[in-house]
């Protein structure tokens, strides 16, 4: 298939040196970078939240309508700070 790619002038001919030191064509090279990206993408594992509970009891009933303010506060005394 054929298509139009914008690219930088400097990488370009960049991109052309290396080709011609490898002796292949610039299609290669760019074939080359494209496959590497794919794969590098394919095999990253996806982020994945972990539960945030603590033992499964969630927000303690008495701050259900506190401020963040108010939590950060109790936070940092409960831990000495």
């Amino acid at each position: 298939m054929k298509t139009t790619v914008e690219i930088s002038d400097p990488l370009l001919r960049e991109a052309r040196k290396m080709a011609a030191r490898e002796g292949v064509t610039l299609r290669t090279l760019i074939e080359r970078g494209l496959h590497r990206v794919v794969t590098e993408t394919k095999q990253a594992t996806p982020f994945k939240l972990r539960r945030g509970s603590f033992k499964g009891k969630g927000l303690r009933l008495e701050l259900r309508d506190a401020s963040w303010d108010r939590i950060r506060d109790l936070i940092s005394d409960e831990h000495g700070g």
